[in-house]
């Protein structure tokens, strides 16, 4: 992997490398594991490929890989790092784009007026599906599937980070969910969510937006939270601000910040750089 430029985002502390790209291969899984390792590599929750439209209705499509190399089929916080690294080298500081994702398309708004990099996106239908008791060797959990473009699964159940640590692992790569899946933990308020996402392919991480979108879903689902009323969810890295329309879009309203912009000369490998 020679010459290979990049640019560091982050959106609420989940931090992303940023590459612009013609094609899908242009960074592999193996490459994006050694480039995500904080250690040995740059360092990074995943890769966000930003690449050409794959249909007349968008500008530009973003592709995803996980920092083991996985590809989930949507991140909000990383598309609305996409979204205004693409307003900054093309659009302008005010700009509605369309994106291409594997999860459809995902119209975003974007204010970037003194550069507050703040990105409004319309992160597509939440369905919830179903609840799922799970038996963790005599320890039940219950959760609630939803469906945010990406597959989440929800638990109320109070759980430290240890308990998360241990847990979240074993949920999302539990037979019962063959593709994986995202595991929130939250605490449901008046207007306000506290959330503990372990994301598939990932681990915990400072923000996640489809997981803020699917557990806003499910408050509304139980009554707990407010349709067409903006919930603050707060996550380790700060809040994320979503609405659950009567259509059960969800929409997402955070920032986005860009870090550094480097280039990787040699080859980067996983555990070091040669």
């Amino acid at each position: 992997m020679k010459g290979l430029a990049f640019h560091k985002y982050e959106g609420l502390g989940n931090d992303f490398l940023l590459v612009e790209a013609e094609h899908d291969d242009a960074v592999s899984p193996a490459q994006a594991r050694a480039l995500c390792d904080r250690r040995f590599g740059v360092g990074a929750d995943g890769v966000l490929l930003l690449l050409p439209p794959s249909s007349k209705t968008a500008q530009a499509r973003m592709k995803v890989l996980n920092a083991d190399g996985s590809v989930p089929e949507m991140c909000g916080n990383g598309l609305r790092c996409v979204a205004l690294h693409f307003a900054r080298t093309n659009a302008g500081a005010q700009a509605e784009v369309v994106f291409d994702t594997d999860a459809g398309l995902r119209p975003c708004v974007i204010d970037d007026g003194g550069g507050r990099g703040l990105v409004t996106v319309d992160m597509g239908e939440v369905r919830v599906t179903s609840e799922v008791l799970l038996d963790l060797d005599g320890d039940t959990w219950v959760l609630v599937a939803a469906d945010a473009g990406n597959p989440h699964v929800i638990t109320t159940r109070a759980a430290t980070r240890a308990v998360i640590d241990s847990v979240g692992p074993r949920i999302a790569t539990h037979p019962q969910f063959p593709a994986g899946t995202n595991v929130e933990f939250a605490v449901y308020g008046k207007g306000v969510i506290d959330l503990v996402v372990w994301e598939r392919g990932v681990g915990v991480t400072n923000a996640c937006g489809t997981g803020a979108c699917a557990t806003v879903a499910v408050g509304v689902a139980k009554g707990l939270v407010t349709r067409g009323q903006e919930t603050i969810v707060n996550l380790p890295g700060g809040a994320l601000f979503i609405t659950l329309r009567d259509d059960d879009h969800a929409i997402m309203r955070c920032p986005a910040r860009h870090v550094f912009s480097g280039t990787v000369v040699g080859t980067v490998v996983e555990g070091g750089a040669r």
